[in-house]
């Protein structure tokens, strides 16, 4: 057998460490159209390429603008514009907008590129894989609440046909009790086991995972950071429920609880940290709604580049009624993006006869991005 050349006794000896080097740096397929011989071959093949480099993802400001437009709702008017090009002539057009009365689109930061929202529609089920009472996560077997909410996506991509919808399994992980606790708190977190089946589902659909947080007698600022690990991930986001934020010591369900834009803040500050440490793509805040007092100082609330926020209207009752808290404490307030909930059970209850259809929500000023089902 002919002797082994120099360069490839060297190549032996540390070619594990070269090929590895020319992997991280050019991927596979460039690594096989080196067709290098030796470490002599390989270096010189280091110092000659030129990496690709990925263009960095930028946010489409006018496809952003003009679907803000869309879903706002609002009565568009025709605005005379007049300009004077470079030959000092001057021009005339009239350019369509909202009209001067209507307060949406809400006035916002841009977010950074990969926003899920305007340009899509999320449709979430809620509940708590628990309990048969929270809503229909824990009501029905994996399979067929997931054939529902995949029924139920499709009726609302059929409804609006211009906005892709996207799937949601919103998990309550932090519950509001009856009960103190150990600690006093009147919540209970749920186990990461219980987490992981959320995140397993939401794959199962190629979907979202909420986490929902129903903080009893605890803060935001307490519960809202224990969730990291889930919150790190590119497709969890966080849900905010003021109802169960009790003050005075009141335990839950006695009486309607609040939060402050100062937790809404944090929360959204907390998650806009995350997005900036593992280079994540926007997160979602849903803080949800139906009472002026739910969410005090609501003017305050602040969206950020990295965080999205959707003010989500889930009381329940009769179709008027609905639409008339969602018109009052949500559209009234304009904050960034809205929700809108709806109950399969408790907006059937008497007097109400029949829930509102996704044609009638999707009418609404502005139109809900965020559709939740309990």
């Amino acid at each position: 057998m002919a002797p082994m050349r120099r360069h490839h006794i060297l190549f032996t000896i540390g070619g594990a460490a070269v090929l590895a080097l020319l992997v991280y740096v050019f991927g596979y397929s460039r690594i096989v159209e080196l067709k290098y011989t030796g470490v002599a071959d390989v270096m010189n093949a280091i110092a000659s390429s030129t990496p690709v480099v990925k263009p960095v993802p930028v946010l489409d400001i006018a496809a952003y603008n003009k679907k803000l437009l869309q879903i706002a709702n609002c009565p568009s008017v025709n605005v005379k514009v007049t300009a004077t090009n470079s030959a000092g002539v001057a021009t005339t057009e009239f350019v369509a907008t909202t009209s001067p009365s209507c307060i949406w689109p809400a006035k916002a930061t841009y977010p950074l590129a990969g926003a899920l929202l305007p340009f899509n529609r999320i449709v979430a089920y809620y509940g708590n894989f628990y309990s048969t009472g929270m809503g229909v996560l824990g009501e029905y077997p994996p399979d067929v609440m997931l054939a529902m909410l995949a029924s139920t996506t499709a009726a609302w991509q059929a409804a609006d046909p211009t906005t892709p919808v996207i799937p949601a399994i919103d998990y309550i992980a932090v519950t509001a009790q009856g009960s103190p606790g150990a600690d006093g708190m009147y919540r209970a977190r749920m186990p990461a086991s219980q987490l992981d089946e959320a995140v397993s589902l939401a794959a199962e659909v190629h979907g979202l995972v909420i986490l929902d947080v129903q903080v009893g007698l605890s803060t935001v600022q307490t519960e809202v950071p224990l969730l990291k690990k889930y919150l790190s991930m590119p497709n969890v986001e966080l849900a905010l429920d003021p109802e169960f934020a009790m003050h005075g010591g009141a335990k839950p369900g006695t009486v309607i609880g609040s939060l402050d834009a100062s937790d809404i803040n944090f929360a959204a500050q907390y998650l806009a940290g995350l997005v900036r440490a593992n280079n994540l793509p926007p997160k979602i805040l849903v803080v949800h709604r139906f009472t002026q007092p739910m969410v005090t100082h609501a003017s305050l609330i602040e969206p950020l580049p990295e965080v999205q926020i959707v003010m989500d209207m889930d009381g329940w009752g009769s179709p008027s009624k609905k639409i008339g808290t969602y018109t009052a404490f949500i559209a009234s307030e304009p904050v960034q993006f809205t929700g809108f909930k709806l109950f399969y059970k408790n907006d059937l209850k008497p007097p109400s006869t029949r829930m509102l259809t996704p044609a009638e929500v999707l009418s609404l000023t502005p139109s809900p991005l965020f559709i939740q089902y309990q």
